[in-house]
C-alpha cells in the first residue's frame, strides 16, 4: 500500500469516514482515487482527450485551407461567385466541405453562362469590326485615286511649260555627240604639245650643265665624249684597290700604336704591385698566426664563461629566495598568529555556549511534547538566553575558522620549508662555482631544515638555514655580473678575431694567385712588343710601293676616288645631254603629225575648224547630265500618259471627294469596341480555368480531409464517452468513475458483512449509480434498513448510526485495498473514538466485530475517553496527565 492508503485505511480515521458517508459523488471519487490506482484509466481519458484536440486542430486546419479556397474562388469567380451567398459554417463544423464544394459548381456554372455570353457578345462585335474596315479601306483607295488624278494632270501642265528647254537641250546633245569624233585627234595634238615643250625645257638644263666648248654639240658628238671618258674611268680600278690597301696600313698603324700604349701601362702597374709583394705577403701571414692564437684565447675564455654564469644565476637564484623565504617567514608568522586568534576565539564562544545550553534546549520545547532531556510534557519554567547569547551556528562557524587559520599556518609552514630548502641549495650552488673558480670564501654549504624545527648538522661544519637567511652574500651578484661581462666582452673579441682565420687564408691564397697572374702579364706584354716592331716594319716597306702608284693616278685630284668621282659626273652629263637632244627631236616630229590628223578629222566631222570642233565638244559629265534631263522629260511623259489613261482614275475624279478621316474614326471606334469585348472574353475564360483549378484543389482538399475527419470522429466518440459528455454514456460517468463505482461496490459488500453483525441485520450497505440533481452518477452509496424496507442515503444516517456505518465501511475499505495490495494482512488496527455515541446493546456488538478482527493473533487498538470500556477491555494503556507532565501507565484487568 501507499502512504496515503496506510494513512486512511490502517489509522482507520472514522471522522473521515463519516464524512465519506454524507460526501457527494465527486468528493468520494478524489478519496476513493487516492486509495485505489486508476491513474491508467484517467491516463486513457487524457490520451484520449489530447487525441481529440489533436484531430480536431487538423480538422480545423483542413478546413481553414478550404475556407481559404473558398475565398481564393470568391476572387476569382466575381461576379458570377457572388451570386451564390459563400458558406457561413466554421472551421470544424460538419457540412463545411459539402457546403463549399456545392458552392464552388454553382460558382462555375455563373461563369461558364457568363463566358457563352461574352463569346456572342464578341461574334456581334467583330462582324462590326469588318464592315468598319472594309469601309475605311473604300474611302482610301478612292481618297488615292482622286489624288492620283489631280496629280497627272499637275505634271502634265508642268511638262508643256518645259517644252522649250527640252528641245534646246536635246540639240546640244546631239552636237556634243557629234564633236566626240574629233576628240581623240585633239587629245592626241595636246599630248604632242605637251612632250614637245618638255623636251625643250629638259634639253635647256642639260645643255646649261655643259662646259661651254659642247653647249652647241649634236648629238653624235656629246655620245663620242662620253665614250672616251667611260674608259678612262675603267681604268682607275687598280687605283682604287691600292688606295684602299693603303688606308687599312693606316689603320693598322694606328691600331699598333694604341696596343703598345696600352701594354706599357699593364707593364707599369704590374711592375708597382710586384714592388709591394714582399711586404704584403708577410702581412697576411702575420694575420693568420694571430687568427690562431685567437681562437686558442677563445676556447679558453668559454671555459671560464660557463662556469660564471652558472655561479651568477645561482647567486641571483640565492638573493631572490633569501628575499621569498624572508616573505615566507613574515607570512608564517602572521598566520601562527592568526591560529593563536581563532583558537582562542572559538574556545570563547564554546565556553559561552555551554553556559547558556539550557536556554538553548528549552527553545526547542513544544507544548505537550516531552521533553528531550526529562521526558516530561510539561514545561513550567524553561530557560531563557541571557545577554550575549551564542548559539550553535555561531560557534560552529569560530570552529571553521579556526581550522582554516590552522590550514593556513600549516601552507605557511610548509612554502617556508620549501624556499627554504630551495635557497640553500643555490647558496650551495653559488660557493661551490666560486670555489671552483678560485674563490676564497670558507664557508660550507647550507643544511636542510623542516618547517616548525630547527635540526642541528654536524658540528661545526654546516650552517642552518636560518643562520645563511640572515647571513652576508658572498660574492655579490653586482661582482658576478661584472666578472661574466667581462670575460664575455673577451671572449666575443677573441672569438670575432679567431673567426677572421679562413679569411686570412682566403686572402692569402688569392694574393698568391695575383703575383702570379701579375708576372705572366708582363711576359706576354713583351712578347707582343717584339712582334709588333716586326710587323711595324713590314707595313712601312708596302706603304712606300703603294704610295709610288697612287701619284700617277689620282692626276690633278687628291685621290682616287676624288678622281673617280669627277669623270663619273661628267659620262652622265654627256649622257643626259645626248638624251634631251634626241628626245627633243622626236617630240617635234611627232607634233607636226598630231596637227595633220586634226585638221582631217574637224573636216570629216563637219567643222571649219579643229578650234570651231573644240569650242562644241563636251566631257562625259555633261553629256550624261544632258542626256539624264532628257530621258527625265521622257519618262514623265509616258507617266502621264500612261495615268491620263487610267479608268479608275478618271472614274474617281468623277466621284464626289472622299472622306477617309470620319471613315477611321469609325473603325478606330469599332476596333476599340473589338478589344474591350475580346479583353472581357479572356478575363472569361481566366475565371473559368482559375474557378476550375481552384475547384479541384478544393475536393483534392476534402478528399486528403476525409480520412482526418473520419478519425476525428471516432476519437471524438470515444473521449466523449470515457468522459461522460456523450449521447451514449447515459448515467454521464466517467471511465475512472466507472472503475470506482466497481470498487465502491466491492466495498460495500464487504462492510455489509460486518455490518449487519453491528446493527443486528438491520442495515445494509449498497452502491447506487443513479443520477441526482443533474450530477453526474456512478459513486452513490444507500443503506437498506430490513426492518422498513426503505433505502436511503447514507447522509441521513444518526450520529451512532454515522459510526458504527463508517466503521463498518473502514473494515470494508480495508479489506479491499489489502486484497488489491496483495494480500499483505494487517496485523494491527487502531480505532479513535466514536464508542460514546452508540447505546449499550450497539456497544456490544461493536466490540464483538472488533474482538473478531483479532483473530490468527491480529491486535486491535481503541482509543476513546468512555469510561464504560475500561472493564470491557482488559489491556490498558492509560495516559495521566500531572503537573509536570504527561506520563502513561500499563493496566492489566
Amino acid at each position: 500500500m501507499s502512504r496515503d492508503q496506510f494513512c486512511q485505511v490502517v489509522l482507520l480515521p472514522q471522522g473521515d469516514f463519516a464524512r465519506f458517508l454524507r460526501a457527494d459523488a465527486e468528493a468520494r471519487g478524489k478519496l476513493l482515487g487516492r486509495l485505489f490506482d486508476t491513474r491508467r484509466f484517467a491516463a486513457v481519458e487524457e490520451r484520449l482527450a489530447e487525441l481529440r484536440r489533436g484531430a480536431e486542430a487538423r480538422v480545423k486546419a483542413g478546413d481553414e485551407e478550404i475556407m481559404a479556397l473558398a475565398q481564393r474562388i470568391a476572387q476569382a469567380g466575381g461576379p458570377a461567385a457572388a451570386e451564390a451567398p459563400q458558406p457561413t459554417a466554421r472551421p470544424g463544423e460538419p457540412g463545411l466541405a459539402e457546403a463549399v464544394l456545392e458552392w464552388a459548381a454553382v460558382a462555375r456554372g455563373a461563369a461558364r453562362e457568363r463566358l457563352d455570353i461574352a463569346r456572342a457578345v464578341l461574334t456581334g462585335t467583330e462582324d462590326r469590326h469588318a464592315h468598319a474596315r472594309r469601309t475605311l479601306e473604300a474611302e482610301r483607295e478612292l481618297a488615292r485615286l482622286q489624288e492620283r488624278h489631280q496629280e497627272t494632270m499637275r505634271r502634265a501642265e508642268a511638262l508643256e511649260e518645259a517644252r522649250p528647254e527640252r528641245d534646246r537641250c536635246q540639240k546640244r546633245l546631239e552636237r556634243a555627240r557629234t564633236a566626240d569624233r574629233v576628240a581623240p585627234a585633239l587629245e592626241l595634238r595636246d599630248a604632242a604639245e605637251r612632250a614637245h615643250r618638255a623636251a625643250d625645257d629638259a634639253l635647256r638644263q642639260a645643255r646649261g650643265r655643259l662646259p661651254s666648248d659642247l653647249a652647241d654639240a649634236s648629238a653624235e658628238q656629246l655620245t663620242e665624249w662620253e665614250r672616251r671618258f667611260r674608259q678612262e674611268l675603267g681604268g682607275l680600278d687598280a687605283a682604287r684597290r691600292a688606295e684602299l690597301r693603303s688606308a687599312r696600313i693606316d689603320e693598322e698603324r694606328v691600331s699598333l700604336d694604341r696596343e703598345a700604349r696600352a701594354d706599357e701601362d699593364t707593364v707599369r702597374e704590374a711592375d708597382a704591385w710586384l714592388a709591394g709583394w714582399d711586404a704584403t705577403h708577410t702581412g697576411l701571414r702575420d694575420r693568420i698566426e694571430r687568427a690562431q692564437e685567437a681562437a686558442t684565447r677563445a676556447e679558453q675564455l668559454a671555459g671560464r664563461l660557463a662556469p660564471a654564469r652558472r655561479r651568477l644565476d645561482a647567486a641571483r637564484r640565492r638573493d631572490t629566495l633569501a628575499e621569498q623565504a624572508r616573505s615566507a617567514r613574515s607570512a608564517l608568522d602572521a598566520a601562527r598568529e592568526r591560529a593563536l586568534d581563532a583558537h582562542e576565539s572559538w574556545l570563547s564562544l564554546r565556553e559561552r555556549r555551554l553556559r547558556d545550553i539550557a536556554a538553548e534546549l528549552a527553545a526547542g520545547l513544544v507544548a505537550g511534547e516531552p521533553c528531550a532531556v526529562c521526558g516530561s510534557a510539561e514545561h513550567p519554567a524553561p530557560a531563557s538566553p541571557g545577554d550575549g547569547h551564542v548559539d550553535r551556528a555561531t560557534e560552529e562557524r569560530a570552529l571553521a575558522a579556526h581550522r582554516r587559520a590552522e590550514e593556513a599556518r600549516t601552507r605557511a609552514e610548509q612554502e617556508l620549508s620549501v624556499v627554504r630548502e630551495r635557497h640553500a641549495a643555490a647558496w650551495a650552488e653559488a660557493r661551490e662555482a666560486d670555489d671552483a673558480t678560485g674563490g676564497a670564501a670558507t664557508e660550507e654549504a647550507p643544511g636542510e631544515e623542516t618547517a616548525g624545527e630547527e635540526t642541528a648538522g654536524r658540528a661545526g661544519t654546516t650552517r642552518t638555514a636560518a643562520d645563511l637567511l640572515d647571513a652576508p652574500a658572498l660574492p655579490s651578484v653586482a661582482e658576478l655580473a661584472d666578472d661574466v661581462g667581462r670575460l664575455a666582452d673577451e671572449h666575443t673579441r677573441a672569438h670575432r678575431l679567431a673567426a677572421g682565420t679562413h679569411a686570412a687564408r682566403e686572402a692569402l691564397a688569392a694574393a698568391e694567385r695575383e703575383h702570379r697572374g701579375r708576372l705572366e702579364v708582363r711576359q706576354e706584354a713583351e712578347r707582343r712588343a717584339a712582334a709588333r716592331t716586326s710587323r711595324r716594319e713590314a707595313l712601312d716597306r708596302e706603304q712606300s710601293a703603294l704610295e709610288a702608284e697612287l701619284a700617277t693616278a689620282r692626276g690633278e685630284s687628291g685621290s682616287v676616288a676624288a678622281h673617280a668621282e669627277r669623270l663619273t659626273r661628267r659620262v652622265a652629263l654627256l649622257a643626259d645631254a645626248a638624251e634631251a637632244v634626241r628626245a627633243q627631236q622626236d617630240a617635234a616630229h611627232r607634233r607636226k603629225e598630231a596637227d595633220d590628223r586634226l585638221s582631217d578629222a574637224a573636216f570629216r566631222a563637219g567643222f571649219d575648224t579643229p578650234e570651231a570642233a573644240a569650242a562644241t565638244l563636251l566631257d562625259a559629265a555633261g553629256q550624261r547630265e544632258l542626256q539624264h534631263r532628257v530621258d527625265a522629260w521622257q519618262a514623265e511623259a509616258a507617266v502621264v500618259a500612261e495615268r491620263r489613261a487610267e479608268q479608275h482614275a478618271r472614274q474617281a475624279a468623277e466621284r464626289p471627294s472622299a472622306e477617309p478621316e470620319a471613315a477611321l474614326n469609325a473603325y478606330e471606334a469599332a476596333e476599340r469596341v473589338l478589344r474591350e469585348r475580346a479583353s472581357a472574353l479572356d478575363a472569361a475564360r481566366g475565371r473559368c480555368a482559375e474557378l476550375a483549378r481552384l475547384s479541384d484543389r478544393a475536393a483534392e482538399e476534402v478528399r486528403r480531409l476525409g480520412p482526418v475527419r473520419r478519425e476525428y470522429e471516432r476519437v471524438a466518440r470515444l473521449a466523449g464517452l470515457t468522459a461522460g459528455t456523450s449521447a451514449d454514456n447515459e448515467r454521464k460517468m466517467r471511465l475512472e468513475a466507472y472503475v470506482l463505482a466497481a470498487r465502491l461496490e466491492q466495498v460495500a459488500a464487504a462492510a455489509t458483512a460486518r455490518l449487519q453483525r453491528m446493527s443486528s441485520g438491520r442495515y445494509t450497505l449498497v452502491h447506487s449509480d443513479a443520477r441526482t440533481g443533474g450530477r453526474r452518477a456512478g459513486l452513490g452509496l444507500h443503506v437498506v434498513d430490513s426492518w422498513t424496507g426503505s433505502e436511503r442515503d447514507t447522509s441521513t444516517l444518526s450520529g451512532g448510526e454515522t459510526f458504527f456505518v463508517s466503521l463498518a465501511l473502514a473494515l470494508g475499505l480495508a479489506d479491499v485495498v489489502t486484497e488489491e495490495a496483495g494480500g499483505v494482512r494487517l496485523d494491527t488496527l487502531f480505532i479513535d473514538e466514536g464508542f460514546g455515541s452508540l447505546d449499550d446493546q450497539t456497544l456490544d456488538e461493536v466490540l464483538d466485530v472488533l474482538d473478531s478482527l483479532r483473530e490468527r493473533d491480529r491486535s486491535v487498538g481503541i482509543v476513546s475517553h468512555v469510561a464504560d470500556l475500561r472493564r470491557r477491555i482488559p489491556a490498558r494503556l492509560e495516559v495521566v496527565k500531572e503537573r509536570h507532565g504527561s506520563s502513561v501507565r500499563h493496566r492489566l484487568a
